[in-house]
Formats: structure tokens, sequence, C-alpha cells
């Protein structure tokens, strides 16, 4: 694929990402190496969005905080409405969750804390994101992360007076029970998103598909009938003691941002930290060698039968089951390309460019995954190489047939 220039000096790069009214784009400087991703706007397919990319932009013009991804301008022209953000080279803290897993501790609680003090900041300039979910929250390059995506953000409160939200919206395994029956006050919604996000990190998996009573997983949740159930039983009981208080059914019940700091689990040290993960690293290799095979992923539990909702025993039973994390395979392209910018000073942030992959489970043996991976490149006339490690690389990206679908139609043979 041959890079354009977008303007002058600039040159574009490759998707990072989509959204509901277009796409995310890496632009470089030619001459610094400097990265940027730019939000790109179809007003042909979205006329109504322009309205919606004016809100956006004052929001996200109001803040400057290192747990928020900065705004650096935006152009318009005709068709097309451009917001130029700063570029995350660390990905979505979505692609740090391993699925029916998590992450380790430490890092759980050291990103949740940064989400805390990023909502914190938005609250007091009066601000609800209203999307606050693990895809929305990225990484810089020293893994430190930056709240972004403010599409669906309002301001709540101007000039001491606060108002109640009539709009239905964000994603529904993230969103508060009240916000699905509105009107809603905004901060308890936001930090019920908090609470959600923070499951995911300690357990790799969603509660539920929504908080409703429709869900048979939510009515065990705020019923206290959900000690057998996951993903709670894999939780430590301080780590449940706050989900418990920050995912109450009650808004004006659950608790703050003042309460979630005061609590124990999150005044925990790093030191105190590093000793628990070491003490309980092998009890874990143990269990995990116990555990059926089977693997949840983000965002949503899969229906079982015709079932509206998921009935978390009966899918447990079901073995030999997994559910890869989707991601645009596509992005893996932009290491390759962009070394065509032959720049000295370019060198750094091309190495930081973002690489996405996918998780897949397969009953075969490393040897012979890869192989049925490189016969697959070879037959589309990759090239790639093989390390030590068992790790293919394929270094070439510029056929018109996308490799990762004949790969994808492969292993769906020797997946489950």
């Amino acid at each position: 694929m041959k890079m354009t220039e977008f303007v002058d000096g600039w040159i574009l790069g490759e998707v990072l990402g989509e959204g509901a009214y277009g796409e995310v784009r890496l632009v470089i400087n030619k001459v610094n190496g400097e990265a940027v991703a730019m939000k790109m706007v179809d007003l042909n397919k979205h006329p109504d969005a322009r309205c919606n990319v004016r809100k956006e932009t004052t929001i996200h013009r109001m803040l400057s905080n290192p747990n928020i991804i900065q705004y650096f301008g935006q152009r318009s022209e005709l068709n097309v409405e451009y917001i130029f953000l700063e570029y995350a080279s660390g990905g979505e803290l979505f692609d740090r969750i391993e699925p029916d897993v998590g992450m380790p501790l430490v890092e759980a609680r050291k990103y949740f804390r940064q989400l805390i003090m990023a909502v914190e900041y938005l609250h007091k300039r009066g601000v609800a994101h209203r999307d606050l979910k693990p895809e929305n929250l990225l990484l810089d390059a020293h893994n430190n992360l930056k709240v972004s995506d403010f599409g669906l953000a309002t301001v709540y409160r101007f000039q001491g007076k606060e108002r109640r939200l009539d709009k239905k919206c964000g994603t529904l395994p993230y969103v508060a029970p009240e916000v699905l029956e509105v009107p809603y006050n905004a901060e308890p919604a936001d930090i019920w998103s908090c609470g959600i996000i923070l499951t995911a990190l300690l357990a790799g998996e969603l509660p539920w598909d929504q908080a409703c009573m429709s869900c048979l997983e939510y009515v065990a949740w705020k019923d206290y009938k959900y000690e057998q159930l996951t993903p709670w039983k894999k939780l430590d009981e301080q780590s449940l003691s706050l989900i418990r208080k920050i995912l109450n059914h009650i808004p004006s019940s659950r608790y703050t941002l003042f309460d979630i700091k005061g609590h124990i689990w999150y005044n925990i040290r790093f030191s105190e930290d590093v000793v628990s993960e070491l003490c309980v690293e092998s009890d874990k290799k143990n269990h995990n060698k116990k555990e059926e095979t089977f693997s949840f992923s983000q965002p949503e539990l899969p229906p079982v039968g015709n079932s509206k909702s998921v009935n978390i025993i009966e899918l447990r039973k079901r073995t030999g089951l997994s559910f890869s994390q989707p991601t645009i395979v596509d992005n893996l392209l932009i290491c390759s390309q962009l070394q065509t910018i032959q720049t000295q000073t370019s060198q750094n942030t091309l190495q930081n460019l973002v690489r996405r992959m996918t998780r897949f489970f397969v009953p075969s043996t490393c040897e012979k995954t890869v192989t049925i991976i490189t016969e697959a490149l070879e037959r589309n006339n990759y090239h790639f190489r093989v390390n030590n490690f068992g790790i293919v690389e394929s270094k070439h990206f510029y056929a018109t047939e996308p490799v990762h679908q004949n790969i994808c139609q492969q292993n769906l043979l020797y997946a489950v």
C-alpha cells in the first residue's frame, strides 16, 4: 500500500480505529517523525455529525490532564471534519486484558488509579464521559493511561448549577442501571462504568450483558447470590469489597470518587503489591492447570441457544470454547509501510507504533500451528521468518488480498 501525503510535510498512515461516525488515522511528520492521531468524520455518510463534532471538540478543548488524551485542533472541509489528537503508542488498555484472566494486580491497580484521577478531573470540570470502557482507555509510550473518545461526553454542571441527564448512551455492559431508565445523575453513572472496568482488569471478563432485571447475572449480583459465579469467585476479598461498593444498584448509595480513594484496596502500596503477587504466583499456576479449557473475551458474552440472557453456570459446563478479542489485523501494516519514511529523527517514533494482535486457541502443537500459518503465507507470496520461540513475523504486507483472511480460515478448522 502506497503512503500518501495528507498535507504538506505530513504522511497519512494506517487506520488506528473506527467509531460510530468515522475512523482514526495515523499522521506522521516527515521531518521530525512526530505522530498524531487524526479522527476523520465523513459528513456524506453522517450529515448530522457536524453538530456532534462541534460539541466533542468544545468539550475536549476544555481539558488538560496527564491522563486524558490531548486535543490539538480541528480542521473543517466541505464533506469531512478532522480532529487532531495525541497519539497513544501503547494502544488500547483493552488489549492488555488477557481473556478469562485479566492482568496482574499491580498493573490493574495502577491503571484503575489513573482512571479515577482522570474521572475526578472531568467531574471537577463538570464533564461526564458517558462511555468509559477499556477500548476508550489508551496507553502512551510509558504505559500511562489516557482517557479518549469524548463523542458522548456532555457538560452536566455549569456555573455551579447541575442538571440530570436524559440521554441513554454508552456501551451496554458498562452502562449503569439508572441510565436505562433516565433521567440520571452524571457522576454515579461514570463511577459505575469504572467498577465494570476494574472487574474486567482483574478477571478478564465482564459480569453481564447489561445491568437490568431481565439479566440473570445481574439479578444474582443484586441479590447477593453470586459467591459461586464468575467473575466474582476469581477476586480476592479486598477487590470484591471495593467493587461491591461501586456496583451498587442504588446511585445515592454508590461509592463516590472520594470513597474509592479512601478504600484500603486503592491505597495498597506498590511494595505490598509485589510481595502479594509473588506469594500467589505458584498457586495461580496450579489453579490454571485445573481450569477447564474455556475463555471469555471482551466485550460481551455469547448467548446460549435461544436464551436472551446468559446462564453462567450452564455456559461454564461447555468446554473447549474460545472467543478471541476483536481487533483490526490491518493495523499491523503500520510497522512495515511507514519504513518508507527515511529520517533519522523518526526512528524512535516508528519503533513505538502500535502493534495490535488477536488471541486464539488451537488444540494442535506449536509446531503444527506454525506450519499452518507459514503455509498460508507462502500460498499468498508473503515474506516471513520464524524465530526460535515459534513467533511468525511477516515483514511485507503489500499484497492486494489481506493475509489474515486466509490465516483465519485455516485456523478455524483447528480451533474448538
